[in-house]
């Protein structure tokens, strides 16, 4: 029988904390994802429109539109999750989010009911983006507060394992419908099929979340809450504004390079490689597999050499590699195609691994949940949840389908200096709010 170091979390614990924060983690995004791989079916389903591309914008605006609550999400739940506790609001995310995914799959189409169909998908994925807003810096920072310091990356990296893994089985779902049933078909019914899957992940989410205990960290500030207390909004910012706008700067490279590689790069495919739908998922399905494999290595990595080296090497790696990945791409043949999205994913897994970290590391606990999920969701929404619709406008502006690259490399230096900003956090503890409040003097210093 192992013996249990006091202050640690057990092994046993850990496994619970990690499933509970995976699970809602895993609802959000495999929306996300499926609503992405079907965008060209749903698009003819909620948008009427002669031209199929002007269709196409239309559904990735709606993608973009609902990231537009993420930050108002974040803000009101982060704010109730550092006052009342991570347990509590990480269970109302999951409901929402399985109520807002499963209403999608539920929906009549443009044909039944004209124009208010595309409304009700757009109020839809709007609920879905304020939940979304409180979810993975919530799910984050349940998870690291559990965590052993020295392998906080690597306990973290489990979070972006069920964001790919999310991936992997709407692309698998995605595909199977494709290959199994005739156009018609999928335009009637199954389309909606993965959307209602997310009814019962929820319910199963819901009561693994319900039944766990509140994190040591949080746990630790509530006692000292009559030195500490809560800290509002606006002293967050005031406080950790540089922090925001750093981390941020880094996060918005993270947010671009997962959308690019994940919900954009299937539909790049297609249009411009001239693949498939089937052969597409295909390509995808492979690559998130791996991209879900490689999360435990990169937190290990990151654990390793420290947070500010691996946002060093994850920059780099990302400018260095996106302009072949695209070239493979677009050459039309899938051993090429797969080549090519690998080289996106190793930068993408890079930089979701490193940003669960950094998001619990950079902020002290009493503003842990606010701060994170502000700065998260800030850079989400404006590079994560526009990128789809920047990369085909960029596309369809320049003729060149090698636009997308170059936007990245762009956004890629933002996030170096950023980044790089940043002071070193990997060795230090959750708890203690004075090691966390050295960090903003530190980050003025560098």
């Amino acid at each position: 029988m192992a013996m249990h170091i006091p202050g640690q979390v057990p092994p046993a614990t850990l496994r619970k904390v990690i499933a509970a924060s995976a699970i809602g983690n895993f609802v959000e995004w495999f929306d996300f994802a499926v609503y992405g791989f079907l965008a060209t079916v749903i698009a003819a389903q909620f948008f009427a429109s002669s031209s199929p591309g002007v269709a196409l914008l239309k559904t990735f605006a709606v993608f973009a539109v609902a990231f537009a609550l993420r930050p108002l999400g974040g803000v009101v739940f982060g704010a109730l999750g550092d006052r009342l506790g991570r347990k509590r609001i990480l269970a109302a995310t999951i409901l929402m989010m399985a109520g807002a995914t499963t209403a999608i799959g539920l929906l009549p189409t443009y044909a039944s009911i004209g124009v208010l169909a595309p409304v009700l998908l757009t109020l839809a994925r709007c609920v879905q983006g304020f939940s979304a807003g409180g979810e993975y810096a919530g799910a984050v920072a349940y998870l690291m507060e559990h965590a052993p310091r020295h392998k906080r990356a690597w306990y973290g990296s489990f979070v972006p394992v069920s964001t790919f893994s999310a991936f992997a089985l709407a692309a698998v779902l995605a595909y199977a419908l494709e290959a199994s049933l005739t156009a018609d078909a999928m335009a009637s019914w199954g389309w909606r099929v993965p959307f209602l899957l997310a009814a019962p992940l929820g319910i199963v989410g819901l009561v693994l979340r319900w039944r766990m205990e509140e994190t040591p960290a949080f746990r630790a500030a509530r006692r000292a809450a009559d030195v500490h207390g809560h800290s509002p909004l606006r002293q967050t910012l005031r406080d950790h504004g540089a922090a925001i706008c750093c981390l941020g700067a880094f996060i918005s490279l993270t947010a671009l390079s997962f959308y690019m590689f994940t919900t954009y790069f299937a539909t790049y495919l297609q249009v411009a490689g001239h693949l498939s739908r089937a052969q597409s998922l295909l390509v995808s399905t492979v690559a998130l597999l791996f991209a879900a494999g490689a999360c435990p290595v990169a937190g290990a990595f990151s654990d390793k050499v420290g947070r500010r080296r691996t946002i060093g090497f994850t920059c780099l790696w990302l400018m260095l590699t996106v302009f072949p990945a695209y070239w493979l791409a677009g050459t039309g043949a899938v051993g090429p195609a797969i080549a090519g999205v690998l080289l996106l994913a190793v930068g993408a897994v890079l930089c979701g691994v490193v940003t669960a970290a950094l998001l619990a590391e950079t902020f002290p606990t009493r503003t842990r949940y606010t701060a994170s999920a502000i700065t998260y969701n800030l850079a989400y929404t404006l590079f994560g949840g526009t990128a789809p619709l920047m990369a085909t406008w960029l596309i369809d502006l320049t003729g060149s389908n090698l636009a997308p690259a170059f936007y990245l490399v762009l956004i890629a230096v933002l996030a170096l200096a950023g980044g790089l900003a940043l002071p070193e956090t990997y060795r230090i503890s959750l708890e203690g709010e004075q090691e966390s409040e050295g960090l903003e003097p530190a980050l003025q210093g560098s």
